[in-house]
């Protein structure tokens, strides 16, 4: 089975959810002009929502109800990421961003930037809802890491450093935010935070399947943008040259393997239900393409 049917079906275990999330979403621009107008269909192009998924699967694994709270919640998350990858656009001068213009494409980088901005900004008003200092505080420092990730990986372009840094960064530009999501719905449960460790190695996972994907897979011309640009990648730093990153193909994928396997241990002891193995399958996909 197809990476994208068995990911539809995953997400078929909480598609209510999802579907309150997407509402959600739509509802958090205001404004009627046609920046605000293209800002909330870029929100609601199809979309994985791949953070939000694996909250919802690990409360229901945890027989925890997704309350609208935790929608809110993760629709701060959705708000988030999606105000990077804006933000990515505009720094990566991209054209096409789920088969639909860019927004600076569309309009302009000043634009895009204010609407990257916008976002964040409504990520504020929504988590003021919730009067929780703890939740604002787990979800700055998450905009912190991503933002450091970035300006790191500035730093480190035409290096090839070592693994640790490598998953460093992973981890500051794609396993924090799935860290965060999870430890701010765990927070209204009165969960222990470190449960979120799980969401941190899942997150740390789905970037090197997707660095991996780069050099395996069809999207050709972004491995090249990417060793153009000088980000040098698990692949390249196995190979231990940006000329040959195919030869790091098994290194990585063993890596990947590595995280996987740890994520798999971290929900070990729950109980066996239709969402525990949702969450196991989502894995298992991860690696199987």
């Amino acid at each position: 089975m197809s990476f994208d049917k068995s990911y539809s079906q995953i997400c078929g275990t909480v598609q209510e959810e999802l579907e309150k999330l997407n509402a959600e979403l739509e509802k958090s621009v205001c404004g009627d002009t046609p920046l605000h107008s293209a800002v909330r269909d870029f929100l609601l192009a199809p979309s994985k929502r791949i953070r939000p998924l694996v909250v919802f699967l690990y409360l229901k694994a945890n027989k925890i109800e997704v309350s609208n709270a935790h929608i809110k919640l993760q629709t701060v998350t959705e708000l988030i990421h999606n105000a990077s990858l804006i933000h990515d656009d505009v720094i990566d001068n991209g054209k096409l961003r789920r088969s639909q213009k860019t927004l600076n494409s569309a309009f302009d980088n000043r634009l895009a930037v204010i609407s990257g901005d916008y976002i964040l900004s409504v990520t504020l008003r929504k988590l003021a809802e919730f009067n929780s200092p703890e939740l604002i505080k787990i979800y700055s420092s998450v905009i912190e890491k991503m933002c450091t990730g970035e300006i790191e990986q500035n730093f480190l372009r035409y290096k090839i450093t070592d693994i640790a840094k490598y998953i460093e960064k992973s981890y500051k530009k794609t396993g924090a935010l799935f860290e965060s999501a999870l430890k701010a719905s765990i927070f209204l449960e009165g969960l222990p935070l470190e449960n979120a460790e799980f969401a941190k190695l899942f997150g740390i996972a789905f970037q090197i399947r997707d660095d991996l994907l780069n050099i395996t897979g069809q999207d050709n011309t972004k491995v090249s943008a990417d060793i153009q640009d000088g980000i040098y990648n698990a692949p390249v730093i196995f190979s231990g040259s940006a000329d040959n990153p195919s030869a790091g193909i098994e290194k990585t994928k063993s890596l990947l393997s590595n995280y996987i396997e740890r994520a798999k241990q971290k929900i070990s002891n729950l109980e066996n239900n239709r969402y525990k193995r949702a969450m196991t399958e989502l894995l298992d996909i991860l690696k199987n393409e």
